[in-house]
């Protein structure tokens, strides 16, 4: 039996989340305005099987496919966001699933910290891979599950506001996000971000959130 976990659409990739992904993927690299498709699945070793539903059907091309024991990530991508679409249909034929039989994202945490100090800010730096955080800069961090929509979090967020993609995790136990810029304009990504994840239907999200 395979879990749909993550099945979410991008509909134009921003100029920082295309780059970002150009220097964590391993396969063929993303354009900025091209649409993407992010699928997330369970047991990992399953997403061979989507994957080659895909290639097979549409002229999509992989950007990322990760295979985990619990959890395997495929990314694809298109000028043509027709054939996105396609690759979509194509991964729910082959599972026999419905794109509503998702998971719904849950907000793990969501943390805004203002004025970072520079030694924090270096720490941040280290483990990036997108832009520099600056010191005296806001900070946002965002934790969800599932994973994978930790990247259509980023995307709305950059659409959404003038602020800079440092790092984001759209794979694993949890996803990441980490963005930075100043306090208002980290406020009006935060808006995004959240109301982007809200908006994402599908089946009840069983994991429950830790109250610390």
């Amino acid at each position: 039996m395979i879990d749909l976990r993550t099945f979410t659409y991008l509909d134009i990739l921003q100029p920082q989340v295309a780059a970002f992904f150009q220097t964590v993927s391993q396969g063929f690299l993303p354009l900025e305005g091209q649409a993407a498709l992010l699928v997330e699945v369970a047991p990992g070793i399953s997403i061979n099987t989507v994957t080659d539903a895909v290639l097979k059907r549409t002229s999509v091309v992989p950007g990322m496919q990760i295979v985990e024991r619990a959890f395997g990530l495929l990314e694809v991508h298109s000028f043509d966001q027709g054939q996105v679409r396609a690759a979509g249909a194509a991964i729910c034929e082959a599972l026999s699933v419905e794109e509503k039989g998702r998971l719904k994202p849950k907000v793990v945490s969501s943390q805004t910290i203002t004025g970072i100090d520079g030694h924090q800010a270096m720490l941040v730096n280290r483990m990036r891979h997108g832009q520099f955080l600056l010191q005296s800069d806001t900070l946002f961090i965002l934790e969800v599950h599932p994973a994978g929509y930790a990247a259509i979090a980023a995307n709305e967020a950059e659409k959404a506001a003038n602020i800079h993609i440092l790092e984001f995790v759209s794979f694993g136990a949890f996803g990441r996000v980490y963005l930075g810029g100043s306090e208002d304009e980290i406020g009006e990504a935060a808006k995004a971000v959240k109301a982007t994840l809200e908006a994402i239907d599908g089946r009840e999200n069983p994991f429950k959130v830790d109250v610390y």
